[in-house]
């Protein structure tokens, strides 16, 4: 079968969830099928990512969004009822490429991440198209905007019902649609016949879990896109919040802040005892060096990767309700659940004092996510729709 799949971003590297979500879906189906790539940028793109996706994919074509163009598009935006982001990835410019690439590639299915892709492919009726919405993005943006202050609030509540306006509008022009838990399908009451469809686990990060570390550089790991408001948000509850209460018991813990493009606010949080480290090669290997990992959600949705990866990894992993109603992991048992700053530094503290709960909670928690998160199993399941 001819696919083609349609992204708002090039999936390389695997810095962002969207992305790294695509990667693994476009390289299982490409066992099988094959696989046209047409994806959009905003930003300057790594020089490996074409020849990296072009090993799984037939044809790649990356297609660059001009930052005055996209400038002009939201200011006229302020006047038509799309979505912002939508708005902000959709260009006439961009259309006719895509025109193009899919007269050269006529697929037999389209296969489209992210509402902000959908514009791109609502002509083609005649053609089966699948959509992924991933999370609940409109219900995201509306527990997002209660934390901004004004006027960001009211941008973002606007965008919300923008939001969930073109959410309910598309859902017919796709004949299946995707999501990426149970939690984000409850909240999304105007769709209709969702499937869920969750994240699975890098197959190279099983590979890496059998090199253990027995002295470990951190004490206490988060990572995540650093420029990701809820990852922004997340870093700074834990260091302004929750380590305070854990310091005062264990004063020299170390705390690590991982991942790509820290914000001014991030790298703010830096210390002796907390170390940010921006973008780093090999995952793998920070999380190996941590004894405990936290994920403080307070405003996400969607499956966390983050706690899939940490798990995998036989990091003893500590997160909010929030983000375990997507994980569905056992409370007290695969994962140590928190909801405010006392409960969260107490798993902390407990389990940095007691390196048997570390390894029990470790193994139970790994077990979990192997059983429960292929990325294969996931892949196939969305391509017996193709």
């Amino acid at each position: 079968m001819k696919l083609m799949v349609v992204l708002s971003r090039v999936p390389w590297p695997l810095e962002k969830g969207d992305k790294l979500r695509a990667y693994h879906f476009i390289r299982e189906w490409s066992k099988d099928h094959d696989v046209a790539l047409f994806c959009l940028t905003d930003s300057k793109v790594d020089p490996k990512a074409e020849a990296k996706l072009k090993e799984i994919c037939t044809e790649v074509h990356i297609q660059r969004l001009s930052r005055l163009n996209i400038l002009i598009r939201l200011a006229k935006g302020m006047f038509n009822p799309l979505p912002y982001q939508v708005s902000y990835f959709y260009s006439k410019g961009a259309q006719k490429a895509f025109d193009r690439f899919l007269d050269r590639n006529v697929p037999d299915h389209i296969f489209c991440q992210l509402v902000r892709t959908a514009e791109y492919v609502r002509k083609y009726t005649i053609i089966p198209k699948s959509l992924d919405y991933m999370d609940a993005f409109s219900v995201g943006m509306w527990r997002m905007a209660k934390g901004a202050s004004w006027p960001l609030s009211m941008l973002m509540k606007l965008e919300s019902k923008r939001l969930e306006n073109y959410e309910g509008i598309v859902q017919d022009e796709f004949t299946h649609r995707y999501i990426i838990s149970n939690q984000d399908k409850e909240q999304l009451i105007h769709l209709r016949d969702l499937t869920v469809v969750a994240n699975g686990i890098d197959p190279a990060l099983l590979e890496a879990q059998s090199a253990s570390q027995k002295s470990k550089k951190y004490d206490v790991l988060f990572t995540g896109n650093m420029a990701y408001r809820p990852n922004v948000e997340s870093a700074k509850f834990l260091v302004n919040e929750i380590m305070p209460i854990v310091w005062s018991k264990y004063p020299d813990a170390i705390l690590c802040l991982a991942g790509a493009t820290p914000t001014p606010q991030v790298r703010s949080l830096a210390s002796e005892k907390v170390i940010v480290t921006g973008w780093v090669d090999d995952i793998a290997e920070v999380y190996r060096n941590a004894k405990v990992f936290v994920a403080p959600m307070i405003v996400n949705t969607g499956l966390q990767n983050k706690l899939l990866e940490a798990m995998a990894l036989n990091v003893p992993s500590v997160t909010t309700s929030l983000a375990n109603n997507a994980l569905m992991a056992k409370s007290n048992d695969e994962v140590l659940i928190g909801d405010t700053p006392s409960e969260l530094a107490m798993h902390i503290s407990n389990l940095l004092e007691n390196e048997a709960l570390r390894t029990d909670l470790a193994r139970r928690g790994n077990s979990y996510v192997i059983a429960n998160f292929s990325w294969s199993k996931f892949a196939q399941n969305i391509s017996q729709s193709f």
